[in-house]
């Protein structure tokens, strides 16, 4: 019997998409709630926190398929990355 531990592949840190950003940038009504997750589509509706409300808090949902995201908060803003639809950062969107 073997003591090795089984090495599983890892998913790549960076999908080759970049459709979240660009459905960001270009301000697309989204599918999901990026803060709940709710399937907005379908007329789910989930409660947003007040911070979420005013626009102070990082997406955790993708707003494209409902996922949850890896999220990175930084003093001078965040970073959210979809397994499928690929990474934002919130210095994209100060720029439009």
């Amino acid at each position: 019997m073997s003591t090795t531990p089984r090495q599983w592949p890892r998913p790549p840190r960076r999908p080759d998409s970049n459709e979240l950003l660009h459905a960001m940038l270009l301000g697309d009504a989204p599918d999901f709630d990026p803060f709940t997750g709710a399937h907005l589509a379908a007329g789910e509706e989930g409660d947003q926190s007040p911070g979420a409300r005013a626009g102070l808090e990082a997406p955790r949902y993708c707003q494209l398929c409902g996922r949850r995201m890896v999220v990175q908060v930084r003093p001078d803003g965040w970073s959210a990355l979809c397994s499928r639809h690929g990474d934002v950062d919130s210095t994209a969107l100060e720029r439009r």
